[in-house]
């Protein structure tokens, strides 16, 4: 039986990026999953022809301990002898696939799934970039999860056009659209237990929340127009990432009634089923899976005009783009889908229609199938 190795960062790429595609992976192949992490940590992955192995992989770049770990991928992967190695997050893909070429592994794949230099300038966008490069040099395939990322890939002079390729119409992994879908008694109790009343209007971000997201912009935004359209409201779930809740209490000081904080969740959906409007004003972006998440429980999205996220909303029919870091533009946008109320029902039908359309686990499961029937066939 042919072997496969997934190298992420941290087991948490690994149950949100990949979990639907071990599954498949596994009836097939024997799998081998690399994080740094506990086996605990990816519990519901490992079965009979899936194994975990832990390697510390550190998310920042330390040049003593990446060493340390491209010499321990190395000798693992020289030791197995895997028919594949597939990596997943930036860490993971600069040194597993340095590791697999040095050890000879073919087929090398990696995933791109958003760059961090996109929005960066100087020395750091150009350092950045190199190791993309560097990666996209040592695989044999590249995976990238929407097609406008691929294009800003390859004008960018990172990869070469035919090494690239996109999973049917975007996504690393779909949407589950039995667990993403409307739920009016979630969406009752959670407004119940937040005080938002049934009539009101809620505008909802969910992610980690640091200043590349742009939530600061939605504070600013939102805090423009609370105190004209009073029956909106504002809701912030995720984890703080980068010290920004101190921050949004002192710009939505003066209507704090409205806005609404909640850390992490493992139940996003309900959250979603509790909003009318999905905000995304982020910077950068791969493919923005959660807008996709949020258009199958029937919630149009807001959110901003970058690659990856024009593949995710369709501007004017499942959501309203906006220039990112635009203030004034997010406002104009929130409001115009709070006044008009037949405009966002009939965004929220088709932004519903299009996530159960194109962007299901089982259509993106089946185009990963098909990539690896392929790959070593």
């Amino acid at each position: 039986m042919k072997k496969i190795c997934i190298v992420a960062t941290v087991p948490f790429a690994l149950i949100v990026f990949m979990k639907p595609h071990i599954a498949m992976l596994a009836e097939q192949y024997d799998v081998t999953l690399v994080a740094n992490g506990m086996e605990q940590d990816v519990a519901l992955l490992v079965g009979e022809r899936v194994r975990f192995i832990r390697v510390n992989i550190s998310r920042k770049i330390s040049l003593r301990s990446d060493l340390v770990v491209l010499l321990l991928l190395y000798k693992l992967f020289r030791k197995e002898r895997f028919d594949v190695v597939h990596t997943i997050t930036p860490k993971a893909g600069l040194l597993g696939m340095l590791a697999a070429y040095f050890a000879g592994i073919l087929p090398r794949i990696h995933t791109f799934t958003g760059q961090v230099w996109a929005n960066k300038v100087g020395v750091a966008r150009f350092g950045l970039k190199v190791f993309d490069k560097l990666v996209a040099m040592c695989a044999t395939g590249l995976l990238v999860d929407s097609a406008s990322q691929r294009q800003f890939l390859i004008e960018q002079y990172v990869v070469d056009h035919n090494k690239i390729s996109v999973l049917g119409n975007g996504s690393v992994c779909g949407v589950n659209t039995e667990r993403f879908k409307p739920n009016s008694s979630a969406r009752h109790q959670i407004r119940t237990n937040l005080g938002i009343p049934d009539n009101a209007i809620v505008y909802l971000f969910l992610g980690r929340l640091n200043k590349d997201k742009g939530i600061l912009d939605l504070a600013h935004a939102f805090a423009g127009l609370a105190s004209k359209v009073p029956q909106a409201h504002l809701l912030v779930v995720g984890p703080d990432e980068g010290g920004m809740d101190i921050s949004l209490q002192l710009i939505l000081a003066e209507c704090l009634g409205q806005f609404h904080r909640i850390g992490f969740t493992n139940k996003p959906e309900d959250y979603m089923a509790s909003a009318d409007i999905f905000c995304l004003p982020s910077y950068r972006e791969g493919f923005g899976s959660v807008l996709i998440e949020a258009a199958a429980v029937g919630v149009p999205a807001v959110a901003s005009r970058i690659y990856g996220i024009t593949d995710a909303v369709v501007d004017g029919e499942t959501g309203i783009l906006h220039q990112p870091k635009n203030i004034e533009e997010i406002k104009r946008a929130l409001l115009t889908l709070t006044n008009d109320v037949s405009l966002r029902e009939k965004m929220s039908k088709q932004a519903m229609t299009r996530a159960n359309r194109f962007f299901s686990t089982d259509i993106l499961v089946n185009e990963m199938r098909q990539y690896y029937q392929k790959l070593l066939n």
